[in-house]
């Protein structure tokens, strides 16, 4: 039974977790105090913390903060694995990163499944592939991950260049061999498959009220990501009602990856958190020269099935404070009932990417990816509607579909607000090739573009000038838009928007008025 000890346990916590697992005590529901938690808000709680959830785990039990406690998170590079649920309701926690603290890359609390990787041979996948043939039956759906390390893709542009990462994707193999997420890519080599079970029955971790102390961390040339924080690695996974208190942020700290971030995952859902934007540094970056760092809030890699669900924050307009969230290699996304000062997708997101009756600030929607594009019962106050982020070569094969949305671009001076900014000059390989959105289809859109009648541009675009200079040789060509359709429109400005501020695209696209 000693293996429930954990390295650098207190002494007494230690005492209490022999105790408890030689007795087999089991009350129905574990708490941090009977593990040496004292909750007085300045003792380290977190050995006791992560002798609870040991023993709760070993015991299949569920887990409950104090209501009245206050925990506080030392500086010990300690990870409490949460496999059952967990109830931290009102408790609260204190996380100090202010002074040293033992590896700042390490989470505090890891959801993790309970079922063991299972070995799985694939050969060799195509694009768009929905089946494959199982060579023995599994006795769980499968989330898997497949990798070929000699294809590089999202080869990124700019102050923060970089050769790219290897073609990887998720998705769920059904026990029957059935695919979800049909595949992104063609495989002809595969150097790495990765199968983790999904767990039929859905953990829950509610509530918790956490304030974090923010590092003062001074490196000069590069990022330094922090978590110290919730990461999720078990697929089928709600976490509900956790909130984050931010405080000591100085005049120089480096970035987080995210305060709750899932992590090759399936079926995880974000829902009524409360997650602050962080303050923006700047440090050097792989060009030489000074970049802003994102620093986020929440943050998601390598997940089918993304929900974020009535999450909120206050202050969306304050470009002091970096973009909320941001996302990597995923398939299917939806935000839906949250305010958020950014909803992003890095690297790439395919299936459907849908915002609905949202509200986003001054970084907005920003996307790469494919599929379907939505935008419904929303509002936008961002510069622009929605940004195909230009590193990444500003790709969306696909479809885009604004319902019943506003949009509202803050006043600036110069310039006629673009609703779709896209920027591909062609003369950079991206690792794949990129194009416009085949169809952009409006269904109900106000512009609040008053304002522009006061410059000398007044009105909007739906693109402004995509591919840009050089207009000679262009090598990985930049696919455009074949069709917008618009319906139900209307501009304060009393503006129909122009197509574009590039003659080419004017006579590319065809532009439909119903």
């Amino acid at each position: 039974m000693l293996r429930l000890i954990r390295p650098h346990l207190s002494f007494r916590a230690l005492l209490l977790a022999v105790f408890f697992s030689a007795s087999g005590f089991a009350s129905g529901v574990v708490t941090y105090e009977e593990f040496g938690a004292l909750g007085d808000g300045v003792a380290d709680d977190l050995p006791a913390i992560v002798a609870a959830h040991a023993h709760a785990n070993e015991r299949s039990l569920p887990v409950r903060g104090r209501p009245d406690a206050t925990y506080h998170l030392g500086a010990r590079a300690l990870t409490a694995i949460i496999q059952t649920d967990t109830d931290w309701n009102t408790s609260r926690f204190i996380i100090d990163d202010s002074g040293e603290v033992e590896n700042h890359k390490r989470p505090l609390f890891e959801v993790r499944s309970r079922l063991a990787p299972v070995p799985l041979q694939i050969d060799r996948l195509a694009r768009g592939q929905e089946r494959l043939e199982l060579r023995s039956a599994t006795a769980h759906d499968l989330l898997v991950l497949v990798e070929n390390e000699r294809r590089r893709l999202f080869i990124r542009r700019g102050l923060n260049q970089n050769s790219g990462t290897p073609q990887r994707e998720v998705f769920i193999l059904r026990r029957d061999g059935a695919i979800e997420g049909a595949i992104d890519w063609d495989y002809e080599t595969i150097t790495r498959v990765e199968a983790r079970p999904i767990d039929s029955e859905p953990l829950v971790l509610r509530g918790g009220v956490f304030t974090q102390i923010a590092n003062q961390m001074r490196q000069e040339v590069g990022y330094n990501y922090w978590s110290r924080n919730i990461v999720v690695r078990r697929s089928n996974t709600v976490v509900d009602g956790v909130t984050l208190h931010l405080t000591g942020e100085g005049e120089h700290g480096h970035p987080y990856s995210g305060f709750l971030r899932a992590q090759q995952a399936a079926n995880v859902t974000f829902r009524d958190c409360r997650i602050p934007g962080r303050k923006v540094y700047s440090t050097i970056g792989r060009a030489g020269r000074p970049v802003q760092m994102g620093t986020y809030g929440y943050g998601a890699d390598l997940v089918v099935n993304f929900s974020m669900l009535h999450c909120r924050m206050d202050n969306i307009h304050d470009t002091t404070r970096w973009g909320v969230a941001a996302t990597n290699f995923m398939k299917n996304v939806l935000v839906e009932d949250c305010v958020l000062s950014r909803m992003d997708v890095h690297q790439g997101v395919s299936g459907h990417y849908t915002i609905r009756r949202s509200t986003l600030g001054h970084q907005g929607i920003q996307a790469v990816g494919r599929g379907l594009l939505l935008v419904e019962d929303s509002t936008v106050h961002s510069s622009r509607l929605v940004a195909f982020r230009p590193d990444y070569g500003s790709p969306w094969e696909g479809e885009v579909v604004v319902r019943n949305s506003r949009w509202l671009p803050p006043r600036r001076s110069g310039g006629r607000p673009v609703m779709f900014t896209a920027q591909n000059d062609g003369t950079h390989d991206f690792g794949y090739p990129c194009s416009m959105p085949r169809l952009v289809r409006i269904e109900g859109l106000h512009i609040d573009d008053a304002w522009t009648l006061e410059t000398k541009t007044p009105g909007t675009f739906f693109f402004g000038d995509p591919l840009g200079a050089p207009r000679g040789e262009r090598p990985f060509p930049y696919k455009l838009t074949e069709r917008i359709e618009v319906s139900g429109l209307e501009a304060a400005s009393g503006i129909f928007p122009a197509v574009s501020s590039n003659p080419d695209l004017v006579q590319a696209i065809e532009l439909v008025q119903k």
